[in-house]
């Protein structure tokens, strides 16, 4: 038996492997869903475990994609959605939606494995019977329609007889998966059949009953379609051999299709959520008024700069900076003018860092700047070039006024702590200088 794993949970593949390998049966790993998409991965497959989270596409989803009507073939497959969490109500009634077998969990072990997936791997329990498709028989006598319905019933399908009237018809009222056709007396009239056949949307896999005409009559009927002979008498082992290479043949020129407008569909909605997400990103994160990013940018940014640090020696400064008697330019010349002078400096601080360093708002009139790749030294050099930027630079107002903003700085790199104690250290610095005298810069030494 053939176990295909379409996940990304390593350890849960490695003991899949250990627990069936062992016995006989084959693990087979696809990465991601649309992998598993493109390459037609559960060709072969008699059980499929796929990660319930996905994107663009989940587990849910693909098991939709292969119980949907068109996928009659894979009816009996059985479908068990892997969980990183033992499965909520709401997880069993998504997996009753699209007509799921069951969750497996992460970390199960090998022995819950067992339990679970054995009774299957041994083909011990089977999904209920898949509905019966209908094929078409054209243009054979009644003792030969016979032998046809006789054998095909064993592979779940039903035979319906028409003739060339009916054609056009049958196909797109019935949408048969194969057309038995008699060759007959006539090569031209088989070949324009066949021709006119090709013509229809959902066209069936036309095999045609009777002996070989010549190689040139052989070419002209395969040109025009023909995918495949039964010579008479009719043999029962060859007839089920044409159907399942027929059966095969349809399936994958559906699936090709559907993976095609699936991923098509899913590369567009992919890049909608892009637009949206970083939209909303932008909206989220930064601050309105300044255009530099906020205090929830600040909090994760610190945060993913300390892992870095701790995990790869990444080194960084953190540099907090704070407007000095920044209420009594409020109270002299009104919000308006605080917000434009706020506007001023945040343009000044943007304009002292590299590509690579980011700068926050965190408060009212405080401020913070993350450099990356950089020590204590490097860190007092830039916040030196803002405060004197800021300190020697006017901002001048639409009423022709000049205001006169200071800022004083602390600034620290990491010493093992976590992001909030660099926080409440840099934050001390900060206020040194502001008890200091204010316009100057305090350096926390490591």
């Amino acid at each position: 038996m053939n176990l295909l794993a379409i996940t990304q949970h390593t350890m849960l593949l490695e003991r899949l492997r250990t627990a069936f390998e062992g016995a006989g049966h084959t693990v087979t790993h696809v990465p991601d869903h649309l992998h598993a998409l493109a390459s037609e991965a559960w060709h072969g497959a008699h059980l499929m475990l796929v990660d319930a989270a996905g994107e663009p596409l989940d587990g849910y989803r693909l098991c939709h994609l292969l119980r949907a009507e068109s996928r009659s073939l894979f009816r009996n497959l059985p479908i068990f959605l892997i969980l990183d969490h033992p499965p909520a109500e709401l997880d069993q009634e998504r997996l009753r939606e699209m007509d799921g077998d069951g969750f497996v969990e992460a970390d199960a072990s090998i022995q819950n494995l067992l339990d679970v997936l054995g009774p299957l791997m041994e083909g011990a329990l089977m999904r209920g019977q898949r509905a019966r498709a209908t094929l078409l028989a054209l243009g054979l006598p009644g003792p030969q329609i016979e032998r046809i319905a006789e054998v095909v019933k064993h592979l779940g399908f039903e035979l319906q007889v028409g003739n060339r009237k009916q054609l056009a018809r049958l196909v797109r009222e019935l949408h048969p998966p194969i057309l038995f056709m008699g060759l007959g007396h006539s090569i031209d009239k088989a070949q324009a059949t066949l021709q006119g056949l090709s013509e229809l949307p959902r066209a069936p896999y036309p095999i045609l009953v009777g002996g070989l005409p010549s190689e040139a009559g052989q070419r002209r009927l395969l040109t025009a379609g023909a995918m495949d002979w039964l010579t008479l008498p009719l043999s029962a082992p060859m007839m089920l051999h044409a159907c399942r290479k027929a059966v095969e043949w349809t399936h994958v020129r559906r699936i090709q299709g559907e993976c095609q407008a699936q991923i098509k569909d899913l590369l567009d909605r992919s890049k909608v959520l892009e637009l949206e997400t970083s939209a909303l990103r932008n909206e989220v994160l930064t601050d309105a008024l300044t255009e530099l990013l906020n205090r929830r940018a600040f909090t994760q940014h610190l945060e993913h700069a300390v892992n870095q640090w701790e995990r790869h020696h990444r080194s960084f400064v953190l540099i907090l900076g704070d407007l000095d008697y920044f209420k009594l330019i409020n109270d002299r010349f009104g919000h308006l003018v605080g917000d434009q002078v706020l506007r001023a400096v945040a343009q000044r601080i943007g304009s002292s860092l590299r590509r690579s360093d980011l700068a926050f708002r965190i408060g009212g009139e405080e401020f913070a700047v993350i450099l990356s790749e950089s020590g204590l030294n490097a860190g007092a050099e830039v916040a030196e070039k803002i405060r004197r930027r800021i300190d020697e630079l006017p901002v001048t107002l639409d009423s022709g006024q000049n205001v006169f903003p200071t800022m004083s700085f602390g600034v620290g790199a990491p010493d093992g702590s976590d992001g909030a104690a660099l926080f409440a250290r840099v934050d001390q610095a900060l206020y040194l200088a502001k008890r200091k005298g204010r316009n100057r810069i305090e350096v926390i030494l490591e």
